[in-house]
């Protein structure tokens, strides 16, 4: 087992309808106003930029991101990331009854040096940070979409 790589797949339920997600979800530079873990988000140009995340643990993690893909009809977005994590992440959305289902997934490799050296014995906590993450950003964009 390489300890410094994850998977993540989480769903979340929202009472929005598709498209109104979608178009919240893709304007990540403005993920600071309703995701507490998002800090800062930096665009470069028209597909790439920069983006520092902090949950409960007190260390920032640091990320290029570039759009890989982008496909309102399909409602898919699909971002590459380098930095202080390697890989992808992708949400992937669905009409369910008068609400979306969202489906998020992640592959990373951990390329941080200090989060590489505490592998092993931070795996539990590190996992934890990122439901916790994953919680704030759910909540957040419940609550986003409902003042919208």
């Amino acid at each position: 087992m390489d300890w410094c790589r994850y998977r993540f797949r989480r769903v979340w339920w929202l009472a929005a309808p598709p498209d109104a997600v979608y178009a919240v979800l893709e304007r990540a530079e403005e993920y600071p106003r309703w995701w507490p873990q998002v800090r800062e988000v930096a665009p470069l140009d028209e597909t790439t930029g920069t983006a520092r995340f902090r949950s409960f643990l007190p260390y920032d993690l640091v990320v290029t991101a570039r759009a890989l893909r982008h496909d309102p009809a399909a409602r898919v977005l699909e971002i590459g990331l380098g930095g202080d994590l390697e890989g992808w992440v992708r949400w992937t959305l669905t009409g369910e009854g008068a609400g979306t289902r969202v489906l998020y997934e992640q592959e990373v490799e951990v390329r941080a040096r200090l989060l590489r050296a505490l592998a092993v014995p931070g795996r539990p906590v590190f996992r934890a940070n990122h439901a916790l993450m994953m919680r704030g950003g759910r909540r957040g964009l419940a609550a986003h979409l409902r003042a919208v």
